[in-house]
């Protein structure tokens, strides 16, 4: 069980939250089933290049990005960032596994409204064997300074 030292710190500083270890997955959807937690409760984090740097959107396991609708609302060119620049930006975290959390990595946010609806929160640790749960404050505390918006289409 690993928290990348990043956010551990972060966290630390910011809220309060469990942790919970879960058998090693490759994706937000057997992480959900792992855990038994509705995927509707687990964010995940998309990377995204925007204009001359990067930022993180944040949405439902449950849930894909719609590119085109967070362009309209960003009003910036807006692309996914490659694997590459990701794991220049979450150098502390395994690939595939980074913590919806921008802030403590130096990235600004845009949080798909559907996540509000949740009671608990459950977002990645920075490994592929650890979740960390909070409570909608805790999830809207850490995220204070981000923008809100609909940018999301279900399965």
């Amino acid at each position: 069980m690993t928290v990348s030292p990043t956010l551990q710190k972060y966290l630390d500083q910011t809220v309060t939250y469990d942790l919970i270890p879960h058998s090693p997955t490759m994706s937000s959807s057997r992480t959900a089933e792992a855990c038994h937690v509705p995927g509707d409760a687990l964010a995940k984090a998309v990377v995204l290049r925007r204009d001359d740097g990067y930022m993180m959107a944040i949405l439902p396991a449950s849930r894909h990005l719609h590119l085109s609708a967070l362009k309209t609302q960003l009003g910036h060119k807006v692309d996914l960032a490659s694997e590459e620049e990701v794991a220049k930006l979450f150098g502390d975290c395994e690939r595939g596994a980074i913590p919806p959390v921008g802030e403590c990595y130096g990235l600004d946010v845009i949080v798909d409204d559907s996540i509000d609806a949740q009671r608990d929160i459950y977002i990645e640790a920075g490994d592929h064997a650890t979740l960390i749960r909070l409570d909608r404050e805790q999830f809207a505390r850490l995220n204070a300074k981000a923008w809100h918006g609909h940018f999301t289409t279900h399965d």
